[in-house]
């Protein structure tokens, strides 16, 4: 069976031949997330998922499924825009084999983001929340089995899973650009069905303030793999359990499309403050 290691060194072989060499700082952009931060870098390669060797396809609508080389504030970015999750069939570890090709082609610098459910009923759609710290209620684990020593330790210290310099960079941006940024912690769970009434008071309960289907396994590797991490959730819809409304997903692409332009200001701003 072939290894981890030999997955990345062939896929990281074929970027290299088509021209992806390397990169500072990788971005992986979320649901309904990404036109607006498209729109601020300049564009040099883009790649179908389908077309890399040892890449799953994403499967969800609103995810486009390309990775792209770009630039901006003088560093070289590879943005994957779309994400594979758990809930579409594959392993943790296929969920997060980009965290391990972004490290294998020099990445030092992880930025993601994401759409939650609010938890935090003093909230509200729209707004943007630095995640702090998670609550991780998936099943599985991305670091389970045999561990090579030269991607990252076997037992991996979650002290401080999200940077603490990346973060209060952004707090200091979101000051300074008027932008609501919210800070809490996100639970993350398998999907795809939503939550029920009873399941959003337990993560209340627990300590959760939104909650999401993606991001944390991506995180553990970052940590495993030695990449600092920020991540920002957009709440785009209110998980109150006592006044509970269908899924409108209309609403929350709405809803992204608007919360998605202060993503972007805020990655542009700590991209360029990064060492």
């Amino acid at each position: 069976m072939e290894t981890l290691k030999a997955k990345i060194e062939k896929t990281k072989l074929f970027l290299n031949e088509n021209g992806i060499l390397g990169a500072d700082v990788a971005v992986i952009l979320g649901t309904g997330i990404g036109n607006a931060f498209l729109e601020r870098i300049d564009i040099k390669k883009t790649l179908d998922y389908s077309d890399i060797p040892g890449f799953p396809v994403a499967t969800v609508e609103f995810h486009k499924g390309k990775l792209i080389l770009a630039e901006l504030h003088g560093k070289q970015l590879l943005v994957f825009q779309g994400r594979f999750h758990y809930y579409e069939g594959y392993s943790m570890q296929e969920i997060t084999f980009p965290v391990r090709i972004a490290k294998a082609l020099g990445c030092k610098h992880l930025l993601l983001s994401n759409a939650a459910g609010g938890i935090n009923l003093e909230w509200n759609k729209g707004d943007l929340m630095l995640v702090d710290d998670h609550i991780n209620l998936q099943p599985g684990n991305p670091l389970r089995g045999p561990n090579d020593e030269t991607l990252g330790p076997r037992f991996v210290d979650m002290v401080e899973p999200y940077n603490l310099e990346m973060n209060q960079i952004l707090k200091k941006l979101a000051g300074k650009e008027n932008i609501v940024l919210r800070e809490g912690v996100y639970a993350a769970v398998s999907g795809p069905h939503l939550e029920t009434r009873a399941e959003y008071r337990y993560m209340r309960t627990i300590g959760a303030d939104a909650v999401g289907m993606s991001t944390v396994p991506e995180v553990l590797v970052a940590n495993h793999a030695g990449i600092p991490c920020a991540a920002i959730s957009m709440i785009t819809d209110e998980c109150d359990p006592d006044n509970l409304q269908p899924i409108n997903i209309p609403e929350i692409m709405a809803i992204a499309k608007e919360a998605e332009v202060k993503i972007a200001q805020l990655f542009a701003g700590l991209i360029e403050r990064l060492g």
